[in-house]
């Protein structure tokens, strides 16, 4: 009971650390503001989501590494300083350069926070209870996405001042930093020496945790995607501001977020492989309705669905790469959130797309994409028995 009670104590603060986790959700509404505010096109204004997810590429697998020599805690430690520091730019000066800077800042920070979190968690939790432990995680973090549009579109009409968003989450990631720098945790330390980077990379050669990690890809892809283009296909289709159609956005995280609680549960009960499927087929049915549908209740709707059946994704793939190779557990770590690329990859092919087509259907074609090998996964790898 007291050792039920410990772990208890020291999850705490791990979910705080996931609730700062979320901070790099508002990367979608900070766009819409940020394109309104500067005139930006398409093009421009997705480069800034890029700048954010870009750094999961090059950082992901070293700090996997860095993990190995200094520990996981010390890791998202050193992560959640990098975030509020990613918060406290824009309060010193608004211009584009100053947001490119804190949004790679918010990159890096999400970077090393995302590959040492959740394999910190594994520490106090193991087995079958890792995956709806990771679940209950992102449901904390979604919580953070989910009032992110909130709080900037009520900042927006009260004091005409979206960027109050950045005080208050900076406040939040303050706290996590503290809360989780005076609580001990006793880690594993690693048996084998350190991979090096390479040999982290050829890890890809393995056929599943190619198909995981391109997963994860999609996954990203698909969430960034819809967080930055949801407002702007209402915004077309029905003519409305930003001030409204940027509650698209809440709904998405909203949805995402009564996701992840519910996953939670679901999958300390029900077969992974099968609420993987239902997952995907929701988003099938999101996408015909992106297509399709010219009113505010159908696109909500859709939206809705994408939010809820993306909600689970991350932590039903990130579980099963993470007990695929447990001796490799901070290289497939890195492995599977440099995956996160996508949130690069994405929003700038959606951005090119729309901006050459001259309509957010573009968009919606390249998250269709995502979507589409989200059904390969559940139909082809899904049934394996070692998956």
């Amino acid at each position: 009971m007291e050792a039920k009670k410990s772990n208890l104590s020291k999850l705490v603060p791990m979910m705080f650390a996931f609730f700062a986790m979320g901070f790099v959700d508002m990367v979608g509404t900070a766009t819409n503001y940020v394109k309104a505010d500067f005139a930006l096109s398409d093009t421009m204004a997705n480069f800034l989501p890029s700048m954010v997810f870009l750094w999961f590429f090059f950082l992901s697998v070293p700090t996997g590494l860095l993990m190995n020599k200094i520990g996981k805690r010390k890791t998202v430690l050193i992560s959640l300083i990098v975030t509020a520091l990613a918060m406290v730019l824009p309060l010193c000066a608004y211009n584009y350069p100053v947001l490119l800077i804190s949004f790679c800042l918010l990159g890096i920070g999400n970077t090393l926070m995302q590959v040492s979190l959740n394999p910190l968690i594994t520490c106090i939790v193991s087995g079958e209870k890792l995956a709806s432990t990771l679940t209950f995680g992102q449901f904390i973090k979604a919580i953070a996405s989910f009032i992110a549009p909130i709080i900037a579109s009520w900042a927006s009409v009260q004091f005409n001042n979206w960027l109050l968003l950045y005080p208050i989450f900076l406040a939040f990631a303050v706290i996590a930093t503290v809360y989780l720098w005076v609580t001990k945790i006793e880690e594993d330390i690693p048996k084998d020496k350190s991979s090096s980077f390479i040999e982290c990379l050829k890890l890809l050669g393995d056929g599943t945790v190619l198909l995981l990690f391109l997963g994860i890809v999609a996954h990203v892809g698909i969430d960034v995607g819809v967080n930055t283009c949801a407002p702007k296909i209402i915004m077309e289709r029905l003519a409305l501001p930003l001030e409204k159609a940027g509650i698209a956005t809440s709904i998405y995280f909203l949805f995402r977020t009564l996701g992840c609680f519910t996953g939670s549960f679901i999958l300390a009960k029900f077969p992974l492989k099968k609420f993987f499927a239902i997952s995907v087929a929701c988003m099938v049915l999101s996408m015909i309705g992106l297509f399709v549908c010219h009113t505010l209740v159908g696109l909500y709707i859709a939206i809705a669905l994408v939010g809820y059946g993306n909600s689970n994704i991350f932590s039903m793939v990130f579980s099963k790469a993470l007990l695929y190779l447990p001796e490799k557990n901070n290289e497939m770590s890195g492995l599977m959130i440099m995956g996160l690329i996508g949130g690069t990859i994405f929003p700038l092919l959606m951005g090119v797309l729309s901006d050459a087509m001259g309509t957010q259907i573009g968009s919606v074609i390249v998250i269709t994409v995502g979507v589409a090998y989200l059904v390969y996964l559940a139909t082809r790898f899904l049934k394996a028995e070692k998956a």
